[in-house]
């Protein structure tokens, strides 16, 4: 009789998922209770919405988890259309609204939320699908190139909107190819365009522009701007290798504006140090680590791509977000996964992980290496 078969869980990924959510949820309200009770008179007003969304993310994840992700592969064009559509919603009068220069909510009644988010996630279903269905096709330079013109007309609406969501969009599009693909040199060209489009999307809004010489050149700007990249600074250099402990951080009562959002990785460093900064960036990386681990053991070459695009989204994002607070690349509002406010953000997040564990439960035990 032929033996039961058995089947692979990550629960490493899922603990260490957990265990960062609730080191988040603690440095949120660590670094927003002085504006949530000076502005709404609650301390814990921002903590509450980020459980909140944490709910539905986590609703959203366990349904993905166990609903076989391939049933997703028959709707990838319908959710890139649905992206597309939902991106330029946002210049509809009346439905969409901006935010620092650009348009990037849609408003449809009671409900409000990011289009852009759900551009990432629909293109990573979108490339999986399309590169799945011709493999090898992914030899050919030429071909290459079709899968990038595909994407084109999505990540140049985001862009206009958001360059720096398209920055990661575009990044997705380059690890899935880069991993299906045994071509190299097509990514120079590719690297060297996508810094001419950029610099295009750049030019034509001045708001970027600015933001490109404040980073070059802080000393002599003034504005919104450098005065958080600045802030954010002081707090960093100031909480030395342990920090100040937690809840004591100066940064956050004022100087840091809106410290629970973007600028929440320099909130962490003045409370925890450098401790508690790498131990951070070590969270991201077990997490990482061991979506490598299902995307090398998938059971399919669509569940692996899946697995690769959510990881690229999850590293360029926490890379950027880093990068930022520690002045390194020009403020670009890129928010720190799992760990920033947001509602969007982090039930898009959670649902990507759902994705990761739907996955690994299809890897066969035997299998596993």
């Amino acid at each position: 009789m032929e033996s039961k078969r058995r089947f692979y869980f990550d629960y490493s990924l899922l603990f260490i998922l957990i265990f960062l959510i609730f080191f988040g949820l603690v440095m949120l309200y660590s670094s927003s209770s002085y504006l949530s009770a000076n502005k709404f008179g609650d301390s814990g007003h921002y903590l509450k919405l980020q459980i909140r969304n944490l709910l539905f993310g986590l609703v959203a994840m366990a349904f993905l988890t166990f609903v076989d992700y391939r049933i997703w592969k028959r709707w990838g064009t319908a959710l890139y259309v649905l992206a597309m559509l939902l991106c330029l919603a946002v210049y509809i009068p009346g439905l969409g609204r901006a935010s620092h220069g650009s348009a990037r909510w849609l408003y449809l009644g009671p409900i409000s939320f990011q289009p852009s988010e759900v551009a990432k996630v629909a293109s990573i279903f979108f490339l999986a699908m399309f590169i799945e269905h011709a493999p090898h096709a992914m030899y050919s330079v030429r071909n290459i190139f079709k899968v990038i013109i595909v994407m084109f007309p999505l990540v140049g609406v985001v862009a206009y909107m958001n360059l720096s969501t398209a920055i990661i969009l575009f990044g997705i599009c380059a690890c899935m190819i880069f991993v299906a693909s045994p071509k190299y040199k097509p990514f120079g060209v590719l690297v060297i365009s996508a810094i001419m489009v950029g610099a295009i999307f750049v030019s034509i809004a001045g708001y970027r522009m600015a933001r490109i010489q404040t980073w070059l050149h802080p000393e002599n700007a003034s504005g919104d701007d450098v005065y958080q990249t600045l802030q954010g600074l002081y707090a960093i250099g100031s909480g030395g290798l342990f920090g100040k402990g937690l809840g004591q951080s100066m940064q956050k009562l004022g100087n840091v504006p809106e410290s629970q959002n973007d600028f929440i990785f320099t909130i962490i460093c003045e409370e925890l140090g450098l401790f508690g900064a790498i131990c951070t960036i070590l969270l991201y990386a077990l997490i990482l680590w061991r979506m490598m681990v299902i995307a090398n053991n998938a059971a399919d070459l669509y569940g692996s791509l899946l697995v690769v695009g959510i990881m690229a989204h999850l590293a360029i994002q926490v890379i950027l977000n880093i990068a930022v607070v520690t002045n390194s690349i020009p403020n670009t509002g890129i928010t720190l996964p799992f760990i920033s406010y947001g509602g969007t953000s982090v039930s898009i997040l959670m649902a990507e992980m759902g994705v990761v564990l739907g996955v690994s439960r299809q890897i066969r035990l035997d299998n596993i290496r």
